[in-house]
């Protein structure tokens, strides 16, 4: 894959290209694995000292898809995608990625997705997961270098995240809030997570779209990315998602599963220098259970 840049500066072309977020990791692959870097056409290498204007081609190596990774096929709901990323919606359900207890997951879609296009780059790099029983958009890099460049925007927790909730709990919840609470491992499970005073650090912030009761259809932006952050954080302050028995949440209402659906993905895609925002509306089973609420 073909990526061209014009330098701005007197500078080495590796300094250069860190600032395009090619790491020394992807340089090496670049250099022993099939790849190249030309500067006004002519093959030069990684110190080489680049003049302003100087037109810098880089091409990257096509990567092989991880064979210990089953392909297997399955109808995919695809919300947006490009030459450098792809956006799914995921059904409740389908862990995403492979585990001792799982399979057939979204990974494994992806690669077949890939395989029967016959793109060139076949290994699959998830950016933005979501636990087996949540459903809602995934955003994948379709390659090494956006998947990068993606990771840039997490750490800059510049990706935005949004999700519906239904939560139940005594008492009343603010219209808006933030929960500001660290997280860490349960010492007694090792599965689930807590609040805890040397956890990680952990924003959370909501507001109320309807109330059905003692019944809230919560809004969710995360502003961290924790593992079960949001289930963690409810829990918390006494106000559990439906179906979510891991974290105290009532089994009594009628969903199956944590009512937790990741509805809107917005980050900015380097490639074409455009903001990329997509959306998901309420799942079936929301709408059963808000429909039921109603009545």
């Amino acid at each position: 894959m073909r990526f061209e840049f014009v330098a701005d500066e007197h500078i080495k072309v590796k300094t250069f290209l860190k600032k395009q977020e090619i790491s020394k990791g992807l340089l090496a692959k670049i250099k022993f694995q099939g790849g190249s870097i030309l500067v006004n056409n002519q093959p030069q290498n990684a110190v080489y000292l680049l003049d302003v204007g100087d037109r810098v081609t880089v091409d990257i190596p096509a990567e092989r898809g991880f064979e210990s990774l089953q392909a297997v096929r399955r109808d995919l709901s695809v919300v947006y995608e490009d030459q450098h990323f792809l956006i799914l919606d995921k059904p409740a359900g389908v862990a995403s990625i492979p585990s001792v207890n799982h399979s057939n997951t979204m990974a494994n879609f992806v690669k077949a997705y890939y395989i029967d296009r016959e793109y060139e780059n076949q290994r699959v790099h998830i950016a933005t997961r979501l636990d087996k029983d949540t459903s809602g958009l995934m955003l994948f890099a379709k390659h090494g270098y956006a998947h990068a460049r993606l990771d840039q925007q997490l750490q800059k927790k510049v990706i935005e995240k949004r999700y519906y909730a239904l939560v139940k709990g005594e008492g009343d919840l603010e219209e808006r809030g933030e929960i500001i609470a660290p997280i860490g491992r349960n010492p007694e499970s090792i599965i689930t997570r807590r609040v805890v005073k040397d956890g990680k650090y952990a924003h959370t912030s909501y507001r109320v779209v309807e109330r059905f009761g003692d019944v809230y259809l919560l809004d969710i932006r995360l502003h961290t990315g924790r593992t079960h952050q949001i289930r963690v954080h409810f829990s918390h302050i006494g106000f559990p998602l439906l179906g979510d028995d891991l974290y105290g949440g009532s089994l009594q209402e009628g969903i199956a599963r944590q009512a937790l659906h990741c509805h809107s993905l917005k980050f900015y895609n380097a490639f074409s220098g455009r903001e990329i925002e997509r959306g998901s509306p309420l799942p079936e089973d929301f709408k059963r259970m808000i429909e039921k609420f109603k009545n």
